[in-house]
């Protein structure tokens, strides 16, 4: 059973969302890696070429389901000796969270995390952000880029239009249909791949980073998710004023460091946040 204390991992594995690739990691890559750690950051399956090869061709990304990229993560995952600490941003937070339901893992982190199955809150900015996705049923089998405008709105918020536009050339790729459409339909779905058991016993450790001006998965979202938990060790922390290009945007290191403080030992910073709300 976890028992939320340090953790002796010396391994990372960064799992990203959805409109990115591993790429929009590689600031705390470096980062980590120059604290010692052993970072992983896996794309997902067929996904492992650069962000331009997949503008360019984007059939590997119609292709991906959820149930095969949590499989293929878990297989990475799995393959480390020491359990890993996961950290993922976006939609990668949700795999996250199935990874640690797996039994994966020391501690995990869920940045500006997707919602699981069981979490029924929908907050307009974040129904704003996927309608481009959503309002088409046909695209549920296509791979389907944001605009740059649509970019700023859904990641971006807080930064310029010529910082959004330099975001959105560096990492942005288009998005798999059928997550967004799997993910929004799960609670209809008595098999979604995107179900979690909130009462697990002996899951690791869990984090959840709220950015405070997220659009697209805005902070409440973020904390109804936190909320469904009733095991474990499971902590919620708020950035005031950050977009959903947390990993990305002007000050990313306070909350990779942040980040990373806590999942070298959940209880001590468990103790802290418990501390600080009393």
């Amino acid at each position: 059973m976890a028992t939320g204390g340090p953790t002796p991992s010396d391994t990372i594995v960064l799992i990203h969302g959805l409109w990115m690739t591993p790429r929009s990691w590689e600031h705390w890559v470096t980062r980590y890696e120059e604290a010692g750690y052993k970072v992983i950051a896996p794309a997902y399956p067929g996904l492992e070429v650069e962000v331009e090869a997949l503008r360019q061709d984007p059939t590997p990304i119609e292709e991906l389901t959820i149930e095969g990229t949590v499989d293929h993560l878990e297989s990475v995952v799995r393959a480390v000796e020491i359990p890993p600490i996961i950290m993922g941003h976006s939609f990668g937070g949700a795999l996250v969270q199935i990874l640690l339901d797996r039994g994966c893992g020391s501690a995990g982190v869920a940045i500006d995390s997707a919602q699981v199955k069981g979490v029924k809150r929908v907050p307009f900015t974040q129904v704003r952000s996927i309608f481009p996705v959503l309002k088409n049923p046909a695209n549920r089998h296509k791979a389907v880029p944001f605009t740059p405008e649509q970019f700023h709105h859904a990641f971006t918020n807080t930064l310029s239009e010529e910082e959004s536009r330099a975001a959105y050339d560096r990492y942005h790729i288009p998005s798999p249909g059928r997550f967004t459409f799997d993910g929004a339909l799960a609670n209809f779905n008595p098999h979604a791949a995107t179900e979690v058991d909130f009462k697990k016993e002996g899951r690791a450790p869990l984090l959840f980073i709220a950015g405070g001006e997220d659009n697209i998965i805005p902070t409440s979202l973020n904390w109804a998710n936190y909320k469904h938990y009733k095991s474990g060790l499971v902590d919620f922390k708020e950035f005031d004023g950050r977009s959903h290009f947390t990993v990305g945007q002007p000050g990313w290191e306070e909350v990779a460091d942040y980040a990373l403080e806590w999942a070298r030992d959940p209880a001590a910073a468990h103790a802290a946040l418990a501390g600080a709300t009393t």
